[in-house]
């Protein structure tokens, strides 16, 4: 409850959660899920089981756990973004609190988990000025559009295992967060009276997401594991309001209306992965997710669609993604390095809307690991992301180099002490 707090306020005190024109679309750009651990490997996870850390991909995933562990998770993430077009070019940081996250057991092969992690977010500035060509008597015309706010979700999840190998899991997720977006005009004569129109969202969200995990062995310490996820498309509930400003204070229009009442909904999600694990040392991976936002009913409402001159459509996004970790040696008493983890990864994210019948790609790779601290399995991850974002029919190209760090905590809990 306090990090959802701590979430709330950082959406309404000015600063951005993310920085990009692109998040003018829709509920802004989706964030790359999972923690620091599973963003170090392209942000694959689906079909990842580990002890050491926890997994919030799959909710399936938190039954792997030795069985009287407490794990904690919390992480930071940050970025750093170069806008270019022409010969312009602009850069913008921004810093967020990532996830809190905390898993422990509840019965014989059975887990939990509760935590908090931004969905999507919303940050941009735009501004341009030119000559106003259809009324010369008012000159030269600047217009600007801001945008801010973002999509935040608290989740709890439960999970079990059947016959040692098949793991089930579902998990509850609330999303709930404030979005504005505004754009303004003004002229060069003041007798020119300028305006500014904008669309406020509070936006809210309950819904289900289940998963699945199954681990074959196929050699001595070394197994198979088939992963799958499915999230389920519900109705956003909330409000859109809608002003006009004409002049400098005369409101000429404003009204509210019930999200529920145009029919918009979150887009489902379907993810499918697979991976091969040799014990704690070795985890490769490949995921692939799907979301449907084509029925979304963004299109309707003007907070949601912003189209201007290329036309906004909710669509179907795809993402590909390629990872893994290796540990070269976990109990290795001479050599510090060789008892950390190191990971790599390459992702392509397709967007979930189209502009102008085109969908917005980004492409990445990232790298990553994990420094032991103290006893158990306690330890700092650390990971890079370096990535590109843009449409092939735009001339604004956005390159990034995201960094995130999670701390993560284990310690052994219900532990009852034997006296002789």
């Amino acid at each position: 409850m306090l990090f959802s707090c701590v979430f709330a306020k950082a959406q309404t005190d000015g600063t951005y959660s993310g920085f990009s024109p692109y998040s003018v679309y829709g509920v802004g750009n989706l964030h790359t899920p999972g923690t620091a651990w599973n963003r170090g490997m392209g942000g694959v996870g689906i079909a990842a089981r580990n002890h050491r850390f926890i997994n919030i991909m799959n909710p399936a995933s938190i039954t792997a756990r030795d069985t009287l562990s407490f794990m904690a998770d919390f992480g930071l993430d940050g970025r750093i973004s170069l806008f270019s077009e022409g010969d312009k070019r602009t850069l913008n940081t921004t810093f967020n609190i990532d996830d809190f996250v905390i898993s422990f057991p509840m019965w014989n092969h059975t887990a939990f988990m509760v935590g908090v992690t931004p969905l999507s977010d919303v940050g941009y500035k735009i501004a341009y000025s030119n000559l106003d060509v259809n009324n010369l008597v008012t000159g030269r015309q600047k217009f600007s559009s801001v945008g801010n706010g973002g999509v935040y979700q608290v989740f709890a999840a439960a999970a079990g295992t059947l016959w040692n190998r098949l793991s089930i899991g579902a998990q509850a997720n609330y999303s709930f967060g404030n979005i504005t977006k505004e754009a303004a005009m003004s002229y060069e004569d003041e007798a020119s009276r300028p305006w500014t129109t904008g669309d406020s969202l509070q936006v809210n969200n309950i819904t289900a997401k289940i998963g699945l995990q199954y681990e074959q062995p196929i050699a001595r310490g070394s197994s198979l594991i088939l992963g799958a996820t499915y999230k389920i498309s519900t109705p956003i509930t909330g409000y859109h309001t809608h002003y006009e400003i004409k002049g400098i204070d005369t409101t000429t229009g404003r009204y509210q209306e019930l999200l529920k009442e145009k029919n918009v909904w979150m887009g489902d999600e379907l993810g499918i992965g697979l991976s091969y694990k040799k014990g704690d040392d070795l985890l490769i991976e490949f995921d692939y997710t799907r979301t449907d936002w084509s029925r979304s009913g963004f299109d309707g409402v003007a907070g949601f669609s912003n189209s201007g001159d290329a036309p906004f459509a909710s669509s179907v996004g795809q993402t590909f993604r390629l990872g893994a970790e290796i540990t070269p040696n976990r109990n290795d008493i001479r050599y510090f390095l060789k008892r950390c983890t190191y990971r790599a990864g390459a992702y392509y994210d397709s967007s979930y809307y189209t502009v102008g019948g085109v969908h917005v790609d980004a492409v990445g790779i990232t790298i990553g690991m994990t420094i032991p601290v103290f006893r158990w399995y306690n330890g700092l991850s650390i990971g890079l992301d370096f990535g590109r974002r843009g449409l092939q029919t735009s001339q604004v190209k956005e390159t990034y180099f995201g960094f995130n760090v999670g701390m993560n905590v284990f310690d052994i809990w219900f532990k009852k002490p034997h006296y002789e």
